[in-house]
């Protein structure tokens, strides 16, 4: 299965969140998909499974539990491939920034402005 077939699917895009927290044991795992998308442990194994098979996560046994941990080599391919369209988002953010320091820097001189009635526009530059 491609990843982003993996990664196309909500509950196991939750799944990886969860699982971005630490490790966590099959039925806590349950627990929370059951909870927050309705479905059966059963269909939480399935997905569980889908992730394991894909590289995605990595199980290990602890006494009874099954402990699952997200596995990053699938991450970096898509990280890699994600690069050809990284442009698209980059430089929009980095004038974002640009702007917000710009504010930041503005709100800061008139505060001081505020604080020192005394001292110019041009003072303060």
């Amino acid at each position: 299965m491609h990843a982003f077939e993996v990664l196309g699917d909500p509950t196991r895009r939750r799944i990886l969140q969860l699982l971005a927290n630490g490790e966590q044991s099959s039925g806590a795992i349950a627990g929370r998909i059951r909870d927050e998308f309705g479905i059966s442990q059963p269909a939480v194994s399935q997905h569980l499974k889908v992730l394991r098979e894909s590289g995605f996560a990595s199980v290990r046994a602890a006494g009874t539990r099954r402990l699952y941990a997200v596995s990053s080599e699938p991450l970096r391919e898509i990280d890699t491939w994600l690069e050809d369209f990284r442009h698209f988002w980059d430089q929009p953010l980095d004038a974002l920034e640009t702007e917000i320091a710009r504010g930041k820097r503005e709100r800061r001189l008139a505060a001081s402005a505020a604080d020192d009635p005394q001292t110019t526009p041009k003072e303060q530059q």
